[in-house]
């Protein structure tokens, strides 16, 4: 059943205390970029993508999602959790030993909605462009989307990828970059700065689209949307999605500090006192 926009924001806060409890419970993980594509993922999910349940491996006649940065499992997880892919109670099993919620996605266990195991940076719009080229010869017009972030982009197998979607014209895909100028070492400007990425995807052959408003969840919804009204034209489609690391915890934003860090008891409780809900659903 559709849920209504302001059920979809009540819903970015519930993964978003998904995302701090899971870190919180294993002192380990990422939920600096989890909390920032909260928005990303709940319009994917929730409005914009075309899935199936059960899920089946082969996505047949259905849309695929690709998670390319992969540390960010927190709020992928919690994602398919809340829209009924697995238990929510199986959140509470994350990072620990022989579960199927591994840090990074993994397909060995089947966890549904995990098509690809991801983390090892760069290799996620490969896979995509892969399913995507099988979709045209399968005659399914489905689309395919991937999520990068825009540290990985540091990572060259990317640029061989941008360069092989655009000259063979895979136009039933749409990745997202997050970006969100962070990641684990410090800002990417400084890290290795990846100067005008509109003006080079541009050349590069894509269609580009940007969002300055990443933690908006219509604004989010709208791109996508838009997105997919430029498949089909020769070209692959763009979406660079301005987000802040850290979204919704005060702590947290405005800095790269969180991009691998988990919260103590004490700043737990801060945060969700920020990401106050009258009726939490917590695992």
């Amino acid at each position: 059943m559709s849920k209504s926009i302001e059920e979809l924001k009540s819903l970015t806060t519930q993964i978003r205390r998904d995302i701090l409890r899971m870190v919180h419970a294993v002192n380990s993980g990422h939920p600096g970029g989890s909390l920032g594509c909260t928005e990303y993922f709940t319009a994917l999910y929730g409005k914009v993508m075309n899935y199936q349940l059960p899920f089946k491996m082969e996505g047949k006649n259905e849309d695929l999602f690709f998670l390319s940065n992969g540390h960010i499992s927190p709020v992928f997880y919690s994602t398919l959790a809340r829209f009924d892919f697995f238990p929510v109670a199986e959140l509470a099993t994350f990072r620990k030993l022989g579960t199927r919620l591994q840090g990074h996605p993994t397909t060995h266990d089947e966890l549904p909605g995990i098509r690809i195991a991801s983390g090892s940076l760069g290799q996620g719009l490969s896979v995509a462009i892969g399913a995507a080229l099988g979709k045209k010869l399968d005659g399914d017009e489905s689309l395919v989307y991937v999520l990068q972030g825009d540290g990985e982009l540091q990572e060259g197998q990317n640029w061989e990828a941008f360069m092989f979607a655009a000259a063979k014209k895979v136009d039933n895909l749409i990745t997202t970059i997050d970006y969100n100028g962070r990641q684990i070492d410090g800002d990417t400007d400084d890290v290795l700065d990846l100067g005008n990425l509109h003006a080079k995807m541009e050349a590069f052959g894509w269609i580009v689209l940007n969002e300055k408003n990443g933690n908006d969840l219509e604004a989010v919804i709208a791109i996508l949307e838009r997105a997919k009204a430029e498949t089909g034209n020769g070209k692959p489609v763009c979406i660079l999605l301005h987000t802040e690391m850290g979204y919704g915890v005060d702590y947290m934003m405005g800095s790269h500090s969180w991009h691998g860090k988990a919260p103590n008891d004490a700043q737990l409780d801060t945060a969700f006192k920020q990401l106050y809900l009258e009726a939490p659903a917590d695992y």
